[in-house]
């Protein structure tokens, strides 16, 4: 294990490409993890690996420090969830105030797993694109989360575990402009081609921000972001 290796969660989606391009700018060594956990935008398992090659083709620096994928599968997860991310429901929010994207235990059952990967090919950081500026609310995205969680690997794998979280204070609008400045508008350009971030698994439609139904959430932040980092 060294200090200059990294385990990057990568979903195929935007926020966790930018979190990849961080990590390969800083560190010697990366691996990717995914969780194929019956989301209903699965499409996103298809675009992480479009990406992936596409990523290595057009940045030869970063393809010589990108190493090997994992694609989990915690199906699991999805049998015992019930909302808009592993359900045909309507997204909106639960009676707990938060929204019914909500997948309770999600983060925490990634970062679990990615840690375990982690320890076995003996890589340092553990990076994901948990975000608690532009966010949906999600408890399991917070830092404080993160600090707990950290701290429970650290101790359960009697090793340093630290969970980096490049996006944890950026807004999407600095998210889109951390993109240009790690991989200028080649990479942006990559994120809006090949990325997907909509819940609702849209492919069919194209904005100017990328691909995806234009009205969930996700989409929303994406759009709003867009707009406001081109305004800049």
């Amino acid at each position: 294990m060294t200090t200059t290796s990294a385990l990057v969660l990568f979903s195929g989606g935007q926020d966790s490409a930018v979190c990849l391009a961080w990590a390969l700018s800083r560190f010697e060594r990366v691996e990717t993890v995914g969780f194929d956990y019956r989301q209903r935008h699965r499409v996103e398992l298809d675009c992480r690996k479009v990406f992936l090659a596409k990523l290595r083709e057009a940045y030869p620096a970063w393809a010589a420090k990108l190493d090997e994928d994992h694609m989990l599968d915690l199906g699991v997860l999805g049998a015992i969830s019930d909302t808009a991310l592993t359900r045909e429901q309507e997204i909106g929010f639960a009676g707990s105030g938060l929204p019914s994207t909500f997948v309770p235990g999600r983060n925490l059952v990634f970062l679990t797993f990615a840690g375990a990967i982690a320890y076995r090919r003996g890589l340092h950081a553990l990076v994901g694109g948990m975000c608690e500026t532009d966010f949906s609310g999600y408890p399991d995205c917070r830092r404080a989360t993160m600090d707990a969680l950290q701290n429970a690997l650290t101790l359960g794998m009697d090793r340093p575990t630290p969970i980096e979280t490049p996006l944890m204070y950026l807004d999407k609008a600095q998210t889109w402009a951390l993109a240009d400045e790690l991989g200028g508008a080649k990479l942006v350009d990559l994120v809006v081609e090949e990325t997907h971030t909509c819940y609702l698994g849209d492919r069919s439609h194209r904005h100017e921000w990328g691909y995806g139904c234009g009205t969930c959430p996700a989409c929303d932040l994406r759009a709003k972001g867009w707009a406001k980092w081109r305004a800049a």
